[in-house]
């Protein structure tokens, strides 16, 4: 089997066997090996300067591009419908790695307002430091993107499951309002995951992902990935994306979008940022994320399955002042959603306690299956009250832009016995009020 035969493949069959169609050549190991070394020997100086030149694909050195990191690259590619993947360090490395090859002093990104925090504080403390401005936006208003963008908008960017408010954005919407202004949309999807949503079909350019979360799904290791779509015409804009449209300096005239076409985003991306940056994946990494991969499909089943009853359960429960997530016909993007997500609506649920921020922080401390700490898209279930914790950094008119309420818990609903969740929240809910 070839690649090409894999990607043809149904989603959980390229989630085991995509970027390793066929076992090792120098030892038939069927599971990937692990290439653990720094770097490769040259056959001859020849192909020594072309690897340099970047007319040969060879390995050159494991900072940035590695066999093991690159059989994940190629499955998440495949995966996310792409034409090429960098992996990275972690989900804010590929963030930044591709905000260095798109934004430059004097740019600005246009956002939605509901983001992750840790992004939302990258925009407004890092990529302001260099000079670029960011602008957010109302996250479901199509018509807030385009006044928002100018001659100097280096990207849209947009979650596909925004985090924490859950809404959906319209990917086709936002998009044509991107590319009428010549600028790409680049999309995170860790909270949809491949596995239910693919933005890349739906208009986007870039995804940028943390597969640290689902994708890995055990909450061992963490890592990151960016993912071309191939789709995006760099070359109608090369003083805009200099660093894909124009010669480069740094490698002797190469002209990214004139030598690698569909490609041309990604190869830029490892080239000119992770190999200056160090902002690769390590072997090791890459490898144990391939295994979780495999289950991709099998776990997001469970864990939407899992989210659904939990939600229903917070929904009837006298002491829950609301509950918000994209499967119940209530939510404000409930249509949306059900539009661009496939299979289910992610394992993420948030809610609010009637008795305010006090008892919503008191939950996280009462719960004893749900663990109480600041990660998403394990297999164990995982609680945390964002306004004290990962969006503490913003403003209180910012946390509430970005969907957080003084009082907004983040269930990251688990593959345990739906039983056992519903069982462990009920108690935690009656301890915090009682107290």
């Amino acid at each position: 089997m070839n690649e090409e035969q894999t990607d043809s493949l149904g989603f959980g069959t390229r989630c085991v066997h995509a970027g390793q169609e066929q076992p090792d050549p120098a030892t038939g190991a069927r599971a990937p090996p692990i290439y653990q070394t720094s770097s490769y020997v040259f056959d001859d100086a020849g192909t020594a300067a072309d690897r340099y030149a970047l007319d040969d694909d060879g390995n050159v050195y494991s900072r940035f591009d590695n066999p093991t990191v690159s059989m994940l690259e190629r499955r998440l590619a495949s995966l996310e419908n792409g034409t090429a993947a960098v992996a990275t360090g972690s989900g804010m490395a590929a963030l930044d790695a591709a905000t260095s090859i798109l934004a430059s002093n004097g740019d600005n990104i246009v956002s939605a307002a509901s983001i992750y925090g840790g992004t939302h504080s990258y925009f407004s403390n890092m990529a302001t430091r260099r000079g670029v401005e960011p602008r957010y936006v109302d996250t479901l208003d199509p018509d807030a993107y385009a006044e928002a963008i100018d001659d100097n908008t280096a990207y849209v960017h947009i979650e596909s499951i925004a985090n924490p408010s859950l809404v959906v954005p319209d990917f086709e919407a936002v998009a044509e309002v991107a590319h009428d202004h010549g600028v790409p949309l680049f999309v995170d999807n860790t909270f949809g995951t491949p596995a239910l949503c693919n933005p890349l079909d739906h208009g986007a350019d870039i995804i940028w992902e943390s597969t640290t979360k689902w994708i890995h799904g055990s909450g061992t290791t963490v890592g990151g990935v960016l993912v071309d779509g191939g789709s995006f015409p760099w070359d109608e804009y090369p003083e805009k994306f200099p660093e894909i449209g124009t010669e480069s300096v740094a490698f002797d005239g190469t002209n990214f979008a004139a030598d690698f076409g569909d490609q041309a985003f990604a190869v830029a991306a490892r080239q000119r940022a992770i190999r200056s940056l160090g902002d690769g994946q390590k072997p090791f990494d890459a490898w144990v994320t391939m295994q979780g991969a495999e289950t991709l499909a099998l776990r997001m089943e469970r864990h939407c399955e899992n989210a659904m009853t939990v939600a229903e359960f917070l929904r009837d429960h006298d002491d829950v002042a609301w509950v918000n997530y994209p499967g119940l016909d209530d939510h404000e993007g409930h249509d949306i959603a059900s539009t661009y997500l496939d299979g289910g609506y992610g394992g993420i649920v948030t809610f609010g306690l009637a008795g305010g921020y006090e008892a919503s922080k008191r939950v996280c401390e009462e719960t004893d299956l749900a663990q109480f700490l600041a990660n998403i898209g394990d297999a164990k279930t995982l609680i945390i009250h964002p306004a004290s914790t990962t969006h503490a950094q913003l403003s209180e008119e910012e946390q509430r832009a970005s969907g957080v309420t003084p009082n907004l818990l983040r269930l990251s609903v688990g593959i345990e016995d739906p039983d056992d969740i519903v069982a462990d929240l009920e108690q935690a809910i009656n301890s915090a009020e009682e107290a």
